[in-house]
């Protein structure tokens, strides 16, 4: 028995077997549904990380089958999503240029990252930490991340440039200045993607692979109308000097910075080496060397992105020439009398290695390398680790909470049960495999995941089968998306996230409570605000909600009650009931410990000076459901001055956590075990029974008062 449960432990799948020919059918059309609506929306999200777009197939592929046979849930779907695509371009950006090498190995080494939290908090069975984080931090953070990436994806759906700079806003503020070069081709290409999906999602039968029919459709309309155009040359081509003088300096000092920035990552290096050795004075050198060499880069990079505002705003006409061959290019409406262009209008893609990269027409996907994804070590650096901690740990905590949401939803209705501890394993290693096979972070996939549960998938073999079939589009099938427009895949994209836009659930989330919804709109405020850094969204969010937590404890509800027309005890102030003469009934709804007790103390000696004729305080504490030292304490502080003053002090209905404390302290005999009741009904019925007539020897008779009401009851 032992070792069965050793054995699932290790390989959960296991669990799958015995299997039949109808759950392989059922699973074999469920992973082939899912990987026809998978493939496209794997790049688009590819694009959304800054990544190059294969790079969403190979995250579809090694991390969808590791998810399914270590993960506890038989139908959720793990791959590339949204939300993750943007959190891994908004952690990795500020440390590298999309696209590059550099980028990839960070991008890499911030999947490991996250899958090896996963897998730590998994493995220790920690798994309730996600419960840090409340629905309404993530409700603001998936609202506001919504609209980030759906105006991220704006110069794609239009063909103008945007500035990669430290603020999301800048950055579409700088945008919006691009405007009026709007690319009407992308911009027509764009109308005619969403107007197909849209309209093929109405159609039955074409509904679920609308995506799939609207990228082969698009594709073969790119081929047809010839989208795309580009050619490549040097500076020295542009004819007008003070342009050419413009892009030859970009080129020069992105020379500079690439270099300086080989510089410091060598020195870095070196200055761990020297740490080891203990020179001190030679690490002081070499840190004031960094230091430099930094400052510079900063400069350097500051006056770069000025030029390549500039450099964005060229646009050039091209002597007639083919496209594979290199043409002097004359500043758009500068052209010389008699010479004669190509009719197109040009700019200035890419500068990289003293190379322009024109395009004259609509972007394309362009060549996606055949074959399966290669094994690559991430970008193992210390400085890389510290910089990306706080954004792995933010990742792997919201693409846990997504997957663990959407496998509880789906569990609800397939009667399956989940572990979260074997959910964070599956995500962890899902994570760790594809961090060495090229793939960026990974997570439960909504979409993916509700076609494997309406397509009738019973085991995770759907997943396996899924990611095979990824496998084949990445092994025959990629020469036939080179023409795919990225303005179809920023569509995919924009449609993806509309659901993600919930402004019924925040209404609904402030209806229920005003600190809640406070904490939901400070989270969607924030994210806005401090994109691209998306996780201080979170972390103000989940800050601001322990804070608004512990204030809410520090002063919970407190009642006087009175007797009601019906017999029942109610809140005096509510339902305008008189004061007793005889009993001060006072109920405490909330835990007591060293936050509230000074409240508590408080309120008791309010409601007594209030009411002084009373000779006895009744606490009605069926709403306490805790008690710490503290509040231990103070109850023995009250109990003693009251009695000084004549009061005596009972209590009812409190839960057994309660009299355990009591009971392993010595209070409970300090109060008299007489003086607790069950319910406050009985300790009334005792009180009012006993108030005029009590004997010496009765528990209940108010001891003589040695002090008055106007002495002070506490220090």
């Amino acid at each position: 028995m032992f070792a069965n449960k050793l054995l699932l432990r290790l390989f959960p799948f296991l669990s799958w077997f015995p299997v039949n020919s109808f759950v392989i059918r059922g699973d074999l059309i469920a992973g082939i549904t899912g990987g026809l609506v998978l493939v496209p929306k794997a790049m688009a999200y590819a694009q959304l990380s800054g990544l190059p777009v294969y790079f969403g197939l190979y995250t579809a592929f090694l991390p969808a089958i590791l998810g399914a046979l270590w993960g506890s849930s038989r139908q959720l779907a793990t791959g590339p999503v949204a939300i993750v695509s943007l959190m891994t371009a908004a952690a990795v950006t500020p440390l590298a240029m999309p696209f590059t090498d550099d980028y990839i190995g960070l991008a890499l080494l911030l999947t490991l990252m996250v899958g090896v939290i996963q897998f730590s908090l998994g493995a220790i069975k920690l798994g309730t930490i996600v419960n840090f984080v409340s629905h309404p931090v993530i409700l603001g953070f998936m609202n506001a991340a919504a609209i980030i990436i759906a105006l991220s994806q704006v110069d794609m759906l239009l063909g103008i440039p945007k500035g990669r700079s430290d603020s999301f806003l800048k950055d579409m503020w700088e945008m919006a200045g691009y405007l009026p070069q709007t690319h009407l081709p992308t911009l027509a290409m764009s109308a005619f993607a969403l107007a197909l999906m849209l309209a093929l999602k109405k159609i039955s039968f074409l509904a679920k692979p609308s995506v799939l029919v609207a990228v082969v459709i698009t594709t073969l309309v790119s081929v047809a109308v010839g989208f795309e155009h580009k050619s490549k040359g040097k500076p020295d081509l542009i004819v007008d000097p003070a342009a050419r003088e413009l892009v030859v300096a970009y080129a020069q000092v992105d020379g500079q910075i690439t270099t300086l920035t080989t510089d410091v990552t060598a020195k870095l290096t070196q200055l761990r080496g020297i740490e080891k050795t203990g020179d001190a004075r030679a690490a002081a050198d070499l840190r004031h060397d960094i230091e430099l060499a930094r400052l510079t880069l900063s400069t350097l990079e500051t006056q770069n992105k000025a030029r390549l505002a500039k450099v964005n705003r060229l646009h050039f006409e091209r002597g007639r020439a083919p496209e594979s061959e290199q043409a002097l290019l004359y500043v758009q409406g500068a052209v010389p009398a008699g010479v004669e262009t190509d009719g197109r209008k040009w700019h200035i893609k890419k500068i990289e290695k003293g190379e322009m990269r024109l395009m004259g027409g609509g972007d394309v996907v362009g060549n996606i390398p055949a074959g399966l994804p290669s094994f690559r070590l991430p970008t193992l650096t210390l400085d890389a680790i510290f910089s990306l901690l706080a954004a792995a740990l933010i990742i792997a905590l919201v693409a846990f909470m997504e997957s663990i949401s959407m496998a509880k939803a789906m569990a609800t209705k397939s009667k399956q049960r989940i572990d979260p501890n074997q959910e964070l394993i599956g995500q962890g290693l899902s994570n760790i495999g594809g961090a060495f096979f090229q793939a960026y972070p990974a997570c439960g996939s909504f979409t993916g995941s509700a076609i494997n549960l309406q397509a009738g998938a019973k085991t995770g073999f759907a997943m396996v089968f899924n990611g095979i079939f990824v496998a084949v589009v990445l092994l025959f099938l990629t020469p036939y998306l080179y023409h795919l427009p990225k303005a179809v895949l920023a569509v995919i994209i924009l449609l993806a996230v509309t659901g993600l836009v919930t402004p019924a659930a925040l209404k609904h989330t402030w209806q229920a409570s005003k600190l809640d919804g406070i904490v939901a709109l400070v989270t969607f405020v924030v994210t806005l605000l401090a994109a691209p850094h998306l996780d201080r969204g979170i972390m103000v969010g989940a800050g601001l909600a322990l804070v608004l937590f512990l204030y809410n404890t520090m002063k919970p509800r407190v009642a006087i009650l009175g007797r009601y027309t019906d017999g029942t005890l109610r809140d005096a102030k509510i339902n305008d009931l008189p004061a007793s003469d005889v009993v001060t009934a006072i109920r405490f709804d909330g835990r007591l410990y060293f936050a509230n007790v000074s409240y508590f103390e408080d309120a008791v000696l309010e409601a007594v000076a209030n009411n002084p004729e009373a000779p006895y305080v009744l606490i009605v504490g069926d709403g306490i459901n805790d008690i710490d030292a503290s509040g231990e304490e103070v109850i023995h502080h009250l109990v003693e001055r009251l009695n000084e003053n004549g009061i005596v002090m009972l209590f009812s209905g409190l839960k057994k956590q309660v009299h355990d404390v009591m009971r392993a302290t010595g209070l409970r005999d300090v109060i008299g075990e007489k003086r607790f009741f069950s319910t406050a009904e009985q300790a009334l019925e005792a009180i009012y029974s006993r108030a005029e007539y009590a004997g010496e020897d009765d528990p209940l008779r108010p001891p003589p008062r040695t002090n008055t009401l106007a002495t002070p009851l506490h220090d």
